[in-house]
C-alpha cells in the first residue's frame, strides 16, 4: 500500500477531512466520508451500527475511469476489486470492460 493510501485510510478511521496531491477525504455533517480522486467521487465511508467502517465504491466512477490509480485507492479501502481478461469486477459483479 502506498503512503498516500495509508494516510487516506487513517483519515477515514479518524473521521477527519484530509487532502494530499490528487486524493481527498471529506466528511459531511452526518458523518459520511466521501473519497475523491482528481475531484471525482470514488467511494463513501460510514460506520455501521456496530462501529465498523463500511466502504461503498462508486461503480459509475470506476466504469468511467478504470485507471490503475482508481483501482489502487479502492483496493486500499478494502474493496474486493478484481480484473480478469479485461473485465473489472467488484465482489464478483462485472462493472466494466477495459
Amino acid at each position: 500500500m502506498r503512503q498516500i493510501e495509508k494516510e487516506m485510510c487513517a483519515a477515514i478511521v479518524d473521521r477527519r477531512d484530509w487532502s494530499k496531491d490528487n486524493t481527498r477525504v471529506h466528511f459531511t455533517c452526518t458523518g459520511l466520508g466521501r473519497v475523491y480522486l482528481h475531484g471525482n467521487h470514488i467511494a463513501d465511508a460510514h460506520r455501521n451500527y456496530y462501529g465498523s467502517i463500511v466502504i461503498t465504491p462508486n461503480r459509475d466512477t470506476l466504469a468511467q475511469w478504470p485507471t490503475p490509480t482508481t483501482k489502487s485507492r479502492l483496493r486500499a479501502l478494502g474493496v474486493n476489486l478484481t480484473q480478469k481478461a479485461g473485465v473489472i469486477s467488484i465482489d464478483g459483479e462485472a462493472i466494466c470492460h477495459v
